[in-house]
């Protein structure tokens, strides 16, 4: 068999399969692009769970004509320039690859408008097809609507699930993108009806009780932050506020949502002796460290990173975590969860004042 050169929307294609699992994994790759614009303001519409519907509109520094033009062509980007910048990542995105790979299984359209400028410019694109830049009238910013997500791979979207779990699926990935953004303001709407707004806010405590519940905010204890070549900040809840899984762990390195094992046995480590087995601790944790020290571009959906010093990291995270619950007044308290009132309200007084060093 003679081997033969992919076509283009072929290999986009297969991008897509690695970078865009179902509706959500889209919302991400769109707003990560709207975070790197400088956006303050991010506003998500989606009807059917995203099936039917995905349009993404930030108030970032827009596009002109020659960047609208590469917007979905394949590994175009304005956050690389060379071999050097892979070990110097500070964008959310990197690759180039997501507009082109969502383009390839969807019609996409955007519409952009750089500030002091007259005009914007819209783009569109579907499956191979690929048109040119025209004017328009726009916004400053840059408005991304996807619609009919996976027209052109059956396959693909009859593994897709029910309306409510991809929204759920939705809500959390915008989750995760808000936490460690409290300046930038949010939206979400679904079917016409909004289901998450989330005001800016210099306060990492109150973008968490607009994500979760105000009881939980009120009893979290600041870390006792660390500096040095890992830097680690953040906000634990107290044992009383443990949960039955582990997805009220939220770990953030230099802004971007992760999962690793060292840092989840770091936190396990902080609370050993205080729950039960089978309960996980809260904790929204932020590492800030230079990129050149972690390699974020091991996985498509850069969930999962490599650190050059994991021992480094382990140590800095389990430190913070054990000298805050160390200082913090946990007489008394139980592992049952939020329900247990006097324990989280003698956790709440006794940490009132720390918590004001983050609002």
């Amino acid at each position: 068999m003679a081997i033969a050169k992919l076509p283009v929307h072929l290999v986009n294609k297969i991008a897509a399969g690695e970078v865009i699992e179902r509706p959500a994994s889209v919302v991400k790759e769109l707003v990560e692009n709207a975070l790197d614009s400088r956006a303050t303001r991010v506003d998500v519409a989606i009807e059917d769970g995203g099936k039917r519907l995905i349009q993404i509109a930030d108030d970032g520094c827009g596009m002109g004509q020659a960047d609208a033009a590469l917007a979905f062509s394949p590994h175009a980007t304005s956050k690389l320039s060379g071999e050097d910048d892979l070990f110097n990542i500070s964008t959310m995105g990197f690759r180039g690859e997501a507009l082109a790979s969502i383009a390839s299984i969807s019609h996409a359209h955007i519409r952009t408008r750089q500030a002091g400028q007259q005009e914007g410019w819209e783009v569109s694109a579907s499956g191979e097809n690929l048109g040119e830049p025209v004017p328009c009238a726009a916004s400053t910013g840059t408005t991304v609507t996807i619609r009919d997500l996976f027209f052109n791979t059956p396959a693909r979207r009859k593994f897709l699930k029910t309306t409510n779990t991809e929204s759920g699926h939705i809500t959390e990935q915008l989750t995760r993108l808000a936490l460690p953004q409290p300046g930038v303001a949010f939206s979400l709407r679904h079917n016409g009806r909004e289901t998450l707004n989330l005001p800016a806010t210099d306060s990492t405590v109150a973008r968490a009780a607009s994500l979760f519940t105000p009881d939980l905010a009120d009893c979290l204890l600041p870390i006792a932050s660390r500096g040095g070549e890992v830097a680690v900040a953040g906000l634990a809840a107290p044992p009383a506020a443990a949960r039955s899984a582990a997805k009220w762990q939220y770990v953030f390195v230099n802004g971007r949502y992760i999962r690793d094992r060292l840092i989840s046995h770091a936190i396990r480590e902080a609370y050993r002796g205080l729950l039960a087995p089978t309960k996980y601790p809260v904790v929204f944790l932020f590492i800030e460290i230079d990129p050149a020290e972690v390699d974020i571009n091991v996985h498509p959906t850069k969930i999962e990173v490599r650190f050059r010093q994991g021992n480094l990291v382990h140590g800095q995270v389990l430190a913070a975590l054990r000298e805050t619950l160390n200082q913090a007044d946990l007489r008394g308290q139980v592992t049952a969860g939020l329900d247990d009132t006097p324990a989280v309200d003698s956790a709440r007084a006794a940490n009132e004042t720390k918590k004001e060093s983050l609002r």
